[in-house]
């Protein structure tokens, strides 16, 4: 027979073991997780190691600025439609086929504005510098292939299968480095020629995302969803052109005013602080599916600035150890990168304050503050745009211009402290 005073004895010991159950599937979602982000850093990698160095260092600039427009734009697909579905994905999955054929619908009415957003920003910064034909070649790889190669892994990510969400990201980016290790071996290694490939790349990574990793469920229209949450993800859209305008502006800036080879000098060394990020956006991607069912979780002040301070801690740490070993070994990456490589330590700080202001507009995304993310991003990237063109017009020593970086996204990142946290004051909306 059971004691009465053994029961009070046993309710601590009970709230321990579901403690620290919860904490080893959150850290084994990690660790799924996180998997792919290793295997994908290790295939981008290798892509960027083949591409810069067969490219010559101005289409290499070229295509990396033409491909970050492609990013942007692609955005504008199905008017951020992908929002709504992430957000079933998290919280209704049984209505993932509906939402789905959703996304399709406004995928396809999309395409005019794409179209007509696309050659608006080509005569703008690539008129002349890269041929219409590459230039629309690189935004359709990146806008109608690649872009739902990542609505499956956002919708894998949602329902919690990180696993097969971390394969699907390894083997779409092995197929990347793929395509360019081919490309190496090609008679014609232009940027027309490489267009070609990327194409074909991200065309065969579609493929297999849709065919083995997309969940099956019957596609059903029901506009009248659609419609009550078109307003948000047009909000979303918007605020997602706006990011990725203010995180690659000034790649398109250094084009226009520096020139295609000082594009491919700034597009090395961005490209190597991308790789920073690779693992924080995980991170980030896994609180923000917290945040969605709990909105208060950023509370206080403690586990926010511990956050901040970690994820500034690891992404400095990391290009550090690139510009080391890139010291020690200029041509560890390539005779191209090796041009490069006395800068990379100039932008120290420039991994941890861009991941963090990428960090922060995740933060109102999850809080369903969509309206109010993309205000802060537009103000952003108008602020980048002046710091920028600052910089560029009267700086002309490159080892400068690379050290001046600092000083904008320090600039960058306390508006956006600003902006973000005085937008979480208010209360999150239901999403």
């Amino acid at each position: 027979m059971t004691e009465t005073s053994d029961i009070p004895q046993r309710r601590p010991l009970a709230r321990i073991g579901a403690f620290v159950a919860e904490r080893r599937g959150l850290v084994r979602d990690y660790l799924s997780a996180i998997s792919g982000a290793g295997g994908r850093l290790v295939f981008s990698l290798a892509y960027f190691i083949a591409l810069a160095n067969t490219l010559s260092i101005a289409e290499f600039g070229m295509f990396a600025t033409a491909s970050a427009a492609g990013v942007m734009l692609s955005r504008i697909l199905a008017f951020g439609f992908i929002s709504a579905l992430y957000r079933t994905a998290t919280i209704r999955p049984n209505l993932i086929g509906t939402f789905t054929a959703g996304f399709l619908l406004l995928g396809v009415l999309s395409l005019p504005l794409l179209a007509i957003a696309s050659y608006g920003v080509y005569l703008i910064f690539f008129a002349g510098t890269v041929p219409l034909s590459v230039f629309a070649a690189i935004v359709f790889a990146e806008a109608l292939l690649w872009r739902p190669v990542e609505v499956a892994l956002i919708v894998n990510n949602g329902l919690g299968k990180f696993g097969r969400a971390a394969l699907l990201a390894i083997l779409a980016t092995a197929l990347r480095a793929g395509g360019a290790m081919l490309f190496m071996l090609a008679a014609q290694r232009t940027l027309g020629v490489w267009s070609c490939y990327y194409i074909g790349a991200n065309a065969a990574s579609l493929l297999i995302a849709f065919a083995f990793f997309y969940p099956r469920q019957r596609l059903r229209l029901r506009l009248e969803l659609y419609l009550r949450r078109l307003a948000d993800s047009i909000y979303v859209a918007g605020a997602e052109v706006l990011f990725y305008l203010q995180m690659e502006f000034d790649k398109l800036l250094v084009l226009a005013i520096g020139g295609p080879h000082l594009a491919g000098i700034y597009a090395i060394i961005m490209r190597l602080v991308d790789l920073t990020a690779i693992p924080i956006r995980t991170f980030s991607m896994m609180l923000v599916q917290r945040m969605m069912r709990a909105p208060e979780l950023l509370s206080r002040l403690a586990v926010k600035s511990g956050i901040e301070g970690g994820v500034f801690l690891v992404s400095t740490l990391a290009l550090a150890a690139l510009g080391i070993v890139l010291h020690f070994f200029p041509n560890a990456m390539g005779r191209n990168v090796a041009e490069a490589a006395p800068l990379v330590a100039l932008a120290i700080c420039v991994p941890g304050l861009r991941n963090l202001v990428e960090y922060q507009a995740e933060l109102l995304f999850a809080r369903g503050q969509t309206a109010v993310r993309a205000l802060n991003l537009g103000l952003l990237a108008g602020l980048k745009a002046v710091l920028l063109t600052y910089v560029l017009t009267t700086i002309a020593d490159t080892p400068n211009l690379v050290l001046s970086l600092n000083i904008v996204f320090l600039l960058l990142y306390l508006a956006s402290t600003l902006l973000t946290y005085s937008a979480m004051r208010r209360p999150a909306k239901a999403v």
